[in-house]
């Protein structure tokens, strides 16, 4: 499942689409871009990197995590300082009239353009899970971008969605304090979201403590209190599920316990006569023998 996602930084400053891009960017030298403004609404997320940027007449830095809105007309540009460490960003682009057809489902997507153009621009700083959840959608969607996958049209249209919803979300929810499980509820999704599409790897709370930059302590209380089972035995149950699936859709028996990251064909037999009281075989039997 791991791919290079990184796109060739270019100068161009307009869209090929018509409705939106994303690129996720990683420099040590970047050609220099003029200060200039688009007819799209900007969305740039900061994960590190010495720059400094400039919106208009003011001029900053940013720290990583930090996501800046720039509408339609506003001149911008980004100033690398330091080609030492690298520089990378993600950079969100969207029409007025994509947005408008949101905004047509729910005045709710409306939120943060409505702020940045009341303040010419919008910073705002994420918390860590915040944005880690965040960068798992960005990745999400690039990866659908650039597949041949079934429905890759409807699934890209629901990650743009549910990406575009989810900042809004946050921010509002930040700047109107009062639901104190958003930011649990956010650290489980992103824990799920990193399971679900690396389930073919292997996994343990270590890894997935490192990945998300956060204490492994922290996330195995919030995943057990949120799922009420211990991350292993999810991570087992959910493996399980998706080996019955490839089985009983004809995939060889022998092959489908590597396929879905358990370590050698003894710990996935036992595990599985554990948790469905048969063997593989004997379950795909029945299960075949009834639908007849």
């Amino acid at each position: 499942m791991k791919k290079d996602l990184k796109t060739k930084f270019s100068t161009r400053q307009y869209m090929l689409s018509r409705d939106f891009e994303v690129y996720y960017y990683s420099d040590s030298v970047i050609p220099d871009v003029e200060h200039h403004s688009h007819d799209y609404y900007e969305f740039y997320f900061f994960l590190e990197g010495n720059i400094t940027m400039h919106i208009g007449d003011a001029s900053f830095s940013l720290r990583p995590g930090t996501m800046v809105i720039i509408p339609p007309g506003i001149p911008h540009h980004a100033t690398l300082l330091d080609s030492n460490h690298p520089y990378r960003r993600f950079v969100f682009w969207i029409s007025e009239s994509f947005l408008s057809s949101l905004i047509g489902i729910s005045e709710d997507y409306r939120y943060l353009p409505d702020l940045a153009l009341k303040n010419t621009f919008l910073t705002h700083k994420f918390t860590e899970i915040e944005f880690n959840t965040l960068q798992g959608k960005l990745f999400s969607l690039i990866d659908e971008i650039h597949s041949e996958r079934f429905a890759k049209s409807a699934k890209i249209l629901i990650t743009v969605s549910d990406f575009m919803i989810s900042i809004n979300r946050m921010v509002y929810e930040s700047q109107n304090p009062g639901n104190t499980e958003a930011e649990s509820d956010s650290l489980y999704q992103s824990i799920i979201h990193y399971i679900e599409t690396h389930i073919d790897e292997n996994l343990s709370l270590d890894i997935i403590a490192e990945k998300l930059y956060i204490s492994k302590f922290h996330i195995s209380h919030v995943f057990t209190e949120t799922n009420g089972l211990p991350l292993h035995k999810y991570i087992t149950k959910k493996r399980l599920e998706m080996c019955k699936d490839a089985i009983l859709s004809g995939q060889d028996i022998s092959s489908v316990a590597s396929s879905y990251g358990f370590s050698d064909y003894s710990t996935f037999y036992r595990a599985f006569v554990k948790e469905y009281g048969v063997s593989p075989k004997k379950y795909k039997d029945e299960i075949i023998r009834k639908a007849h």
